[in-house]
């Protein structure tokens, strides 16, 4: 009877449905939830800029000019080469 006690307890400690994998499986929840907060804020972000790209003038222009290197009609492009 104490060796079926024993496997038992040892089971439940460390088995399938056990303590330790109980622990495991919450340090994954706890992982995935901030991971999730974080795509969630990353998505706020991504969302913030379609709403100016789609209505601010000068975002769209920071953007012709940053990306795309685009300048105005009366704009002349000077790159200066650092010498040494």
């Amino acid at each position: 009877m104490l060796f079926t006690a024993l496997v038992l307890l040892v089971n439940g400690l460390i088995g399938e449905r056990g303590l330790t994998e109980l622990l495991r499986a919450r340090r994954v929840y706890a992982a995935n939830a901030a991971d999730l907060g974080r795509l969630k804020r990353d998505n706020a972000a991504l969302r913030a800029r379609i709403r100016r790209l789609r209505s601010d003038p000068q975002a769209i222009e920071a953007v012709a000019r940053g990306e795309l290197g685009l300048l105005r009609p009366d704009e002349i492009l000077i790159t200066v080469k650092d010498v040494r």
